[in-house]
C-alpha cells in the first residue's frame, strides 16, 4: 500500500488532519498579528519592533517550561482524549484573539500567542509518539513523511493565509479571527475521530514540578547515544531552518529584489521542497527506517546552501520586482533551484531521523523523549535567531548568513556522524546496494518484531550480508568469514554493524569459538543474528549442504529460525559466476534485479541443517 492509502484509514486520517489544521492555526494567528501590529495599529517603529521580537519567546517559552509535564501525560494518560482537550484549549485560545483582533488589545494577543505555544508543547509529545501506536513498522517511514508534509503545507498555507485576511480592508481582523476559530473547531471535530491510543505507561508517578521533571526528561533523552543524537539531529534541523527562514525576508528585498509576492515564493518554494523530500523517503527507503538518508540530506543542505550563495549574493540592481519579474531575471532559475532543493534534502534529512527516534524508543519513554526533543528543539532554536540577529548586526547580508550556516551544517554533521558511525554505516550500505541492484522483498512480515531469532540465508556473492543490511526491518549481526570481515572499506561498515567474524577450526579454533560465543551473547540480549550455513560462497550457484553449526547454536540457545533466500544473485556483481580473468571486466548485470524472501519463523526443536537446507532450497527455487 502507498503511504497516500493511510490518508483513507481512520487509525491515521482523523490525527493527520488534528495535526495540520493545528499547524495552520499556529502560523496564521502569528502572521495575522505581525500583519496588525505592524500596519494597521498606527504604532512607532521602535514600539513595532518591541512587540515583533517579543512575539516568537512568547510562542516559544512554554517549550522550556511544560514539554517535560506534556511528556508525562502523553504517557501516563490515553493520547486520544489529551488531544481533545488541547483542542478544546485551541479554541478557547482563537475565542479570545478574535476579541484582541477586533479591540485592537495587543497585551491579550500576546497572552493568546503563548496560550498557542501552550497548545503545541502540548500536542508536541503526542504526535510523534501516537504514530508507532497507531502505524505497522512498514508504515513508519511513510507515516512520518506524510506528517512533515502536511505540517510544510499547512504552516505555509497558514502563514499567507493569516496576512492576506489581516490585510483585507475594513473586515481584516473580522476574517481573520472567523477563520481561526472555524479551523480550530474543524480540528476538535477531526480528533473526535482518532482511535483510542492507550497509555504507555499508566503507572507513571506525576512530577509536578516542571524544573526537576525536565532535568529527569533530558536525562532520559540522553540515555541511549544514538538516539540522542538524533535528537540532535532534528533540533539541528530546527536551527538550520529557523536561520533560513528569518532570513528569507530580507534576502528577498536586499538580494533578489523582490516585493512581498516573492517572499511568498521563496517560501513556498522551501515548503513544497520539503514536503517533496519527506514524502520520497519512504520510496527511497524502501518503507523501512533508513538512517542512511540522513548523511544524504546533509550533504544536500550543505552543497545547495552553498550554490545559494554563489547563484546571488551582494545588493540587488533592481528592488520592488513581482514574482513573475523576478522569475524572467538572469540566474532567477538557479535560486528557485537551490531553495526547492535544500526544501527536499532537508526532508531527507529529518523524516528519517524522527522515525529512528520512535522505532529505537521504548513506548513507556517514548512521549518523553519526544518532549525532551522539544525541549532542546526550544534551545536551538533560541540559539538560531540569536545567531542570526549577532550575525547581521556584524554586517552581513542575508545570502552571506545562508552561506555560513551552510558550512556551519558540515561541522555539525561530521560531528554526529562520528559520535553515531552507524548514520555513515547506513549511508554507505544504502549507497552500494541501491547502486549495485534492484531489489524486491518479499514476505518482510515474517520477521520477528522483537526478540531473538536466527536468520539462515544462502551465500552467493560477496555483498551478501550488506544486500540484506539494507533491506531487512531490524537491525541483524551478521556472522561472516574473518577475511571478509577485513576487507578495506567495508570493514568500517561491518564493524559497526557489530557484525562477527569467524573462522573454520582448522584456520583458527580461537576465533571459532569466539564467534560462538558472539553469537549466543546477542541471541540473549534477544537480537537477531544471520547465518549462512553453507559455510563460503557458493561456485556453480548452487546452495551447498548446510554445516552443522547452527545445529550447535540451537542446542547452546534455542530460539526461532527464520529462513531467507536470494535470488538472482548469481552472475551479479561479486558473485563467483566467471573466472577470475572475466571477473575483471565490466560485470555483465550491473544493476541486476533481485529478490530477498522471508519465510515464516521455524521452532527451533523443529529446525535442522538438513531441513532448512531443503527449505532455503525451497524458496530460492530456480532463480540463482
Amino acid at each position: 500500500m502507498s503511504q497516500f492509502g493511510l490518508l483513507g484509514k481512520r487509525r491515521f486520517a482523523p490525527f493527520f488532519w488534528t495535526q495540520a489544521l493545528g499547524a495552520f492555526n499556529d502560523n496564521a494567528f502569528r502572521n495575522a498579528l505581525v500583519m496588525l501590529v505592524a500596519f494597521q495599529m498606527g504604532l512607532d517603529d521602535r514600539t513595532v519592533g518591541l512587540y515583533t521580537n517579543l512575539a516568537p519567546a512568547l510562542f516559544i517559552l512554554p517549550f522550556f517550561l511544560f514539554s517535560a509535564t506534556a511528556g508525562q501525560l502523553a504517557e501516563k494518560y490515553e493520547k486520544s482524549r489529551i488531544i481533545r482537550y488541547v483542542k478544546l484549549f485551541e479554541i478557547v485560545a482563537m475565542t479570545l484573539a478574535a476579541y484582541g483582533f477586533y479591540t485592537h488589545h495587543t497585551p491579550l494577543l500576546l497572552v493568546v500567542l503563548f496560550m498557542m505555544g501552550m497548545h503545541s508543547t502540548m500536542f508536541g509529545p503526542i504526535k510523534y509518539a501516537i504514530l508507532p501506536q497507531a502505524l505497522k513498522n512498514e508504515e513508519l517511514v511513510g507515516g512520518n513523511g506524510l506528517v512533515e508534509m502536511g505540517t510544510q503545507m499547512a504552516m505555509l498555507v497558514g502563514m499567507i493565509a493569516g496576512n492576506s485576511l489581516m490585510l483585507v480592508a475594513d473586515v481584516g481582523p473580522m476574517l481573520a479571527s472567523g477563520a481561526t476559530i472555524a479551523v480550530a473547531v474543524a480540528g476538535y471535530l477531526a480528533s473526535r475521530r482518532i482511535p483510542p491510543a492507550p497509555a504507555t505507561a499508566p503507572d507513571l508517578k506525576f512530577n509536578w514540578n516542571p524544573f526537576s521533571e525536565t532535568a529527569r526528561v533530558l536525562g532520559i533523552t540522553g540515555a541511549d547515544r544514538a538516539v540522542f543524537n538524533a535528537v540532535l539531529g532534528i533540533s539541528w534541523f530546527w536551527f538550520f531552518g529557523t536561520v533560513l527562514i528569518a532570513q528569507l525576508p530580507i534576502y528577498t528585498r536586499e538580494t533578489l529584489g523582490g516585493d512581498g509576492s516573492v517572499n511568498t515564493l521563496v517560501l513556498t518554494l522551501f515548503s513544497i521542497g520539503t514536503g517533496v523530500g519527506a514524502l520520497l523517503c519512504e520510496k527511497l527507503s524502501g518503507k523501512r527506517v533508513e538512517i542512511g538518508l540522513v548523511p544524504l540530506g546533509a550533504f544536500g543542505l550543505t552543497a545547495f546552501g552553498v550554490d545559494l550563495y554563489l547563484a546571488r549574493h551582494g545588493l540587488a540592481a533592481t528592488r520592488g520586482l513581482d514574482w513573475l519579474a523576478f522569475l524572467h531575471g538572469a540566474g532567477s532559475w538557479r535560486v528557485v533551484l537551490d531553495l526547492t532543493a535544500i526544501g527536499v534534502f532537508a526532508g531527507f534529512y529529518v523524516v528519517p531521523l524522527f522515525a529512528f527516534v520512535q522505532s529505537r524508543t521504548p513506548r513507556e519513554r517514548l512521549s518523553r523523549v519526544i518532549a525532551g526533543n522539544n525541549i532542546i528543539n526550544a534551545l536551538l532554536i533560541v540559539l538560531a535567531a540569536a545567531f542570526g540577529l549577532a550575525l547581521g548586526r556584524l554586517g552581513m547580508d542575508a545570502a552571506t548568513i545562508f552561506l555560513l550556516a551552510a558550512l556551519l551544517n558540515v561541522l555539525v554533521a561530521v560531528y554526529i556522524f562520528t559520535l553515531v558511525p552507524e548514520f555513515l554505516m547506513r549511508f554507505i550500505t544504502w549507497v552500494l546496494v541501491n547502486t549495485l541492484y534492484r531489489v524486491r522483498v518479499d514476505g518482510m512480515q515474517h520477521l520477528p518484531e522483537e526478540g531473538p531469532a536466527l536468520l539462515v540465508c544462502n551465500h552467493v556473492s560477496f555483498m551478501d550480508a550488506l544486500l540484506l543490511m539494507a533491506n531487512l526491518r531490524r537491525p541483524a549481526r551478521f556472522v561472516m568469514y574473518y577475511r571478509i570481515f577485513n576487507v578495506p572499506l567495508l570493514r568500517f561498515v561491518f564493524r559497526t554493524a557489530k557484525a562477527i567474524p569467524i573462522a573454520g577450526h582448522k584456520e583458527s579454533p580461537a576465533v571459532l569459538q569466539q564467534a560462538y560465543d558472539a553469537i549466543d551473547a546477542a541471541l540473549a540480549e534477544g537480537e537477531l543474528v544471520c547465518i549462512f550455513p553453507e559455510g563460503g560462497l557458493t561456485a556453480d550457484g548452487e546452495i551447498a549442504p548446510f554445516r552443522p553449526g547452527l545445529e550447535k547454536i540451537l542446542a547452546r540457545r534455542p530460539v526461532p529460525v527464520v529462513p531467507l533466500a536470494l535470488r538472482g544473485l548469481w552472475g551479479s556483481v561479486w558473485s563467483r559466476r566467471d573466472t577470475r580473468l572475466g571477473r575483471m571486466r565490466l560485470p555483465r548485470r550491473f544493476r541486476a534485479r533481485v529478490e530477498l524472501v522471508v519465510d515464516a519463523s521455524v521452532p527451533p526443536q523443529a529446525a535442522s541443517a538438513a531441513s532448512l537446507e531443503a527449505r532455503v532450497r525451497e524458496l530460492r527455487g530456480e532463480l540463482a
